[in-house]
């Protein structure tokens, strides 16, 4: 078959790197690579290559970035290429129904949650601020709608109590490549996929930098899943002393108290109902260290209200 792969990060990558070596055992090609363009990053503010793209130019595969695929020249540009399939895995464009329509085979969409539930922009990120205890990988055929397409294959994954975001997101990207591959030799075979059912559609909205603000009113329980959900990126943060300092881990923890202050000399922070232990964190401009750690360098004694 003749392959296109459309991602951005390094969620796709990584099915990048297993699609390339499957592929190439398997008497496929990979013709080309779409991912979004070069964005300002670091000090410099140089535009930099996303995490797929690096590593198309690695392999040797042509890299395309258009900013849209709307117009007329991007559409034709990609039907020219002659696919049988296209494969996309975190893109973050919309692929308008010429675009759908221009593979033999059509467009496979590899998602990470168990649709229905948590279509959209942010599963990973969802499911853990949700409190679900499983998720994983769907291989959908798309459609113009958002995430509604036929599972080909799908394959599950518990959610661990103390699981990160960026735990999850390395556990579903190693998953995600054995149920790929059985759907492209499905969507080959002439298969036909399962509809997705009705029921248990929720939408896992894009993350806005509003929500990793900390809000100590909330449950223990609802707090630590925000801290876990949000770790390592954006970062769920509070203030103290004028500095905002991120929270990568945590865990619920004994104690009450009024909500915000720490009931102790080691991070226990009281919530509207319960408390959390804070065990991993990050200042402004430094790497994330161990409580004890920051402790050390910033103090934070018991009575201390965090904003």
């Amino acid at each position: 078959m003749r392959i296109a792969f459309m991602g951005t990060p390094d969620f796709a990558a990584r099915i990048l790197a297993d699609l390339a070596r499957w592929s190439a055992t398997n008497g496929h090609e990979i013709v080309a690579v779409y991912c979004q363009p070069p964005r300002e990053a670091g000090r410099g503010k140089k535009p930099q290559p996303s995490p797929v793209h690096r590593l198309a130019d690695t392999l040797g595969i042509p890299v395309f970035t258009p900013e849209r695929l709307k117009s007329a020249e991007d559409q034709q540009a990609f039907a020219a290429l002659d696919l049988d399939v296209a494969v996309v895995a975190a893109y973050g464009l919309i692929l308008p129904k010429p675009v759908l329509d221009a593979p033999r085979l059509g467009c496979l969409n590899v998602h990470a949650s168990l649709l229905p539930r948590w279509r959209g922009a942010a599963p990973i990120q969802r499911a853990i601020m949700a409190g679900d205890e499983k998720t994983g990988v769907c291989i959908m055929r798309m459609e113009q709608g958002l995430d509604t397409g036929p599972v080909y294959r799908r394959r599950e994954i518990p959610i661990g109590p103390q699981m990160t975001a960026g735990e999850l997101h390395d556990a579903l990207a190693e998953l995600g490549a054995a149920p790929l591959f059985e759907a492209l030799d499905d969507v080959q075979a002439g298969a036909v996929p399962e509809p997705q059912p009705e029921d248990g559609v929720t939408y896992a909205r894009k993350i806005d930098k509003a929500e990793a603000h900390i809000d100590w009113s909330r449950s223990a329980v609802e707090v630590d899943r925000q801290i876990r959900g949000l770790s390592p990126f954006p970062g769920a943060w509070f203030e103290i002393r004028g500095e905002r300092i991120k929270t990568l881990r945590s865990r619920v923890a004994a104690g009450s108290g009024e909500q915000g202050t720490a009931i102790d000399d080691r991070l226990t922070i009281a919530c509207g109902d319960g408390a959390v232990l804070l065990t991993e964190l990050q200042r402004a401009g430094k790497g994330a260290m161990e409580a004890d750690a920051l402790l050390r360098g910033f103090p934070i004694a018991r009575g201390e209200v965090l904003g």
